[in-house]
């Protein structure tokens, strides 16, 4: 596909992770356009290390007219709250899509990285919840394809002193091996499907690959790289309201 090809403008998505940062370049319609590209996160995760290594993968992708970034924590207009798999006194206040705009002269707009994975995977019908499953656990829940308020899901204890990130995360999976952790997806799952009633599960992020199959009619696993192509519908005239806050130099095409 040539950029004479379609009609509307290019997003560039980025998906922070644990583990990797990974950028694509999108068409209006969700359908890569160039990517998608990853570099290993920076270890410890020094927030100004993390810009200049998307500001890299932005140079290296090339033109685009506005940014999408998932985030994998609480974020609120322009600034990270809370980071826990990155280390959250380094990130807390951080105006990450401030900063990404201010370098990539692009308009940004910045969500958790599990909402941005649910919208490129859900269908946009019923009650739908989109969980990833990487370096800690990323939750967001969908009613006929709104974004309902961020829930820090990661960070609600599953059982005493520990938390579902701890339960399910990366260190989970190392330390107890592939068959313990499926049966503890199996165990959440279950859990989450009595909690939210939802109509469909989709599950995301780097380590749904490991789930055994089969699964329920209700549960679906989805590409990784939905945490990319999800970015075009976090521009969707549906989410504006979620920016109202946010200056308008971030949040309006170009």
């Amino acid at each position: 596909m040539t950029r004479d090809e379609h009609q509307g403008p290019l997003t560039l998505a980025f998906d922070i992770g644990g583990s990797h940062l990974k950028a694509g370049i999108l068409s209006p319609k969700g359908k890569m356009f160039k990517g998608p590209n990853q570099v290993v996160t920076p270890h410890p995760t020094v927030p100004q290390q993390v810009v200049e290594a998307l500001v890299g993968l932005a140079t290296s992708l090339g033109p685009h007219d506005r940014v999408t970034i998932g985030f994998p924590g609480v974020v609120r207009e322009d600034y990270v709250v809370t980071a826990p798999n990155l280390g959250t006194e380094l990130w807390q206040g951080f105006k990450l899509a401030a900063i990404i705009h201010e370098r990539l002269k692009r308009p940004v707009r910045m969500l958790n990285d599990a909402s941005v994975q649910g919208l490129g995977a859900i269908s946009g019908r019923g009650l739908e919840l989109a969980i990833t499953l990487g370096t800690g656990f990323g939750f967001a829940l969908f009613e006929h394809g709104r974004l309902a308020p961020h829930l820090e899901m990661s960070q609600h204890p599953i059982k005493t002193h520990t938390t579902y990130d701890q339960y399910l995360g990366e260190e989970a999976l190392e330390a107890i091996g592939p068959k313990g952790w499926n049966e503890r997806v199996r165990e959440i799952t279950g859990i989450l499907a009595t909690v939210t009633n939802h109509d469909v599960l989709y599950i995301g992020g780097g380590n749904a690959r490991l789930i055994e199959k089969p699964l329920p009619d209700t549960v679906r696993t989805v590409s990784n790289e939905d945490g990319i192509t999800g970015g075009v519908k976090v521009w969707d005239k549906a989410m504006d309201a979620s920016f109202t806050g946010v200056s308008s130099a971030f949040v309006t095409v170009a």
